[in-house]
């Protein structure tokens, strides 16, 4: 094997050298990294961060730690392979940092914000809109949320890091598109094919289609509440005993759970409700947005062709090729795109908006009697702002209280609500909340389901599209939505 001389082992190697060796440009780098460095640690108020310092120093200047070790190896496919591995873990350390302070991407997998977002639409979601989260759970893969791509958990559960948010450039606005992790994906079971579901709403209806039909409306609250529980015991209990269908119960950490993307139209501090469609804030109603979708009943003629199905913006999911012939079928439609099948009279016999109910609506554990049109007046939690309690008022902000500000809550036999132990009949929350909504009205499962969205869920906010594939279309036949590419997300106002 050839020898290397002592002048190529200095070009590849980091040889120890001292302070009078260190040449001037070396110690420009140096300074100009620390500074850097040192305005990002005051920025994320990370001060544990110095303990780095005298690490960036030896880098730059002394070389007491040999970095590039690697490359005094003898072997030159042993050296190249390490130059490989060296550039990838550089490349990983650096997307986690990028992904955790500055920007993310994001995939629209689901039509909720449909049509301001459409699916396939690829985002950059800024993490200084708002402010970067620090990591709560610290140990994770980069560019995995949750999972590997193998299959198994991407992250260590341990450590666990408090929430804290670093200063950013703004506020969520009224009408933002946010992104967020799913509140109700604390909790899941282990088969992907149930992952997509709620899991608390899916056992209540597992509990409920089990049990004997009880006419909630002649109960009293306590005797409500008790009914509530023992169908979430028994939906529970059956999952529990039918592990080859649906797996594990497990749960995950605020920042590994699912990543959702909704409107924001409800802030802290706000009341909300919802009448016939329409949002009101604080008894004012609020606009809708020229993109917002309801589900229409058509009475079709004839086959919507294809010009006219991309002119309404019909995707295959919402319009599969088998319904699409004479008869009635039920279409997501914009306000404009509902007018202009109306206006084709040899198409479409009748064109009417339908109205939408489901039964497990927020709050799981109380007979409201409110639908997705027709919801509310609710209170949005405002840090610092106190609530009374009492059994028609808990079911709201009892998640709020118990899971996400992590609060011993029970109630007792007689109806007496314990937090930590004693008596509440108050509470005052620690956190900010919001209200996200998806603009296909119809078919968004959103906090209409699942409630208010906490402060540390937030990640960020979308700013610009780089990407948009229809997965309708071919890669020759309009794959690449041209018109979408380098788009800005706009929120309306």
């Amino acid at each position: 094997m050839a020898q290397v001389s002592d002048s190529e082992k200095g070009k590849r190697g980091s040889g120890k050298r001292s302070l009078k060796e260190v040449p001037a440009r070396d110690w420009i780098k140096l300074a100009v990294v620390s500074v850097l460095y040192f305005l990002f640690l005051v920025w994320i108020r990370g001060w544990w961060g110095l303990l780095l310092l005298p690490i960036i120093f030896d880098m730059y200047t002394t070389h007491f730690i040999n970095w590039g070790w690697w490359r005094d190896l003898r072997n030159e496919t042993l050296r190249s392979l390490m130059s490989w591995v060296d550039a990838i873990v550089f490349a990983l350390v650096a997307v986690y940092f990028v992904n955790l302070y500055l920007f993310q991407n994001y995939t629209i997998p689901s039509s909720s914000l449909e049509k301001s977002l459409l699916v396939g639409d690829y985002l950059y979601v800024s993490k200084v809109a708002y402010g970067p989260r620090k990591p709560i759970t610290p140990l994770t893969m980069p560019l995995t949320n949750n999972t590997l791509p193998g299959g198994g958990k991407s992250y260590i559960e341990k450590p666990h890091w408090p929430y804290e948010r670093v200063k950013g450039f703004g506020k969520i606005r009224q009408n933002d598109i946010v992104v967020f992790n799913y509140p109700s994906g604390d909790t899941i079971v282990t088969n992907p094919s149930y992952q997509v579901m709620d899991y608390y709403g899916m056992v209540c209806e597992i509990g409920s289609s089990l049990c004997r039909d009880v006419n909630l409306d002649s109960l009293s609250l306590t005797e409500q509440r008790r009914v509530y529980d023992f169908y979430y015991k028994v939906g529970r209990d059956y999952i529990l005993k039918h592990p080859e269908e649906f797996g594990k119960i497990d749960s995950r950490p605020v920042d590994r759970r699912e990543n959702y993307v909704k409107r924001c139209v409800g802030l802290p501090g706000q009341t909300l409700q919802i009448k016939d469609g329409v949002i009101y804030i604080d008894g004012q109603p609020e606009k809708t947005p020229d993109q917002a979708q309801f589900n229409y009943k058509v009475t079709l003629l004839k086959a919507i062709p294809q010009e006219l199905r991309d002119e309404l913006c019909l995707s295959l999911d919402d319009l599969p090729e088998r319904k699409n012939r004479a008869g009635e079928v039920t279409v997501p439609l914009t306000a404009s795109a509902a007018s202009l099948l109306v206006s084709q009279t040899a198409i479409a016999g009748s064109v009417e908006r339908v109205p939408v109910s489901d039964r497990w609506l927020f709050p799981l554990n109380l007979n409201t009697g409110w639908t997705i049109d027709n919801y509310g007046p609710i209170y949005i939690p405002q840090k610092g702002a106190t609530v009374q309690l009492d059994l028609s008022t808990l079911p709201f902000y009892e998640r709020a209280i118990k899971v996400y500000e992590g609060n011993d809550l029970k109630v007792s036999d007689s109806g007496v609500i314990m937090i930590n132990g004693a008596p509440a009949d108050s509470y005052t929350f620690k956190m900010d909340y919001y209200w996200m909504m998806g603009d296909n009205r119809h078919n968004s499962a959103d906090s209409r389901y699942w409630g208010f969205v906490p402060e540390d869920h937030i990640v960020g906010r979308p700013v610009l599209i780089w990407l948009s594939l229809n997965k309708d279309k071919g890669l020759f036949h309009g794959k690449i939505r041209w018109n979408r590419l380098f788009h800005l997300v706009r929120n309306y106002n």
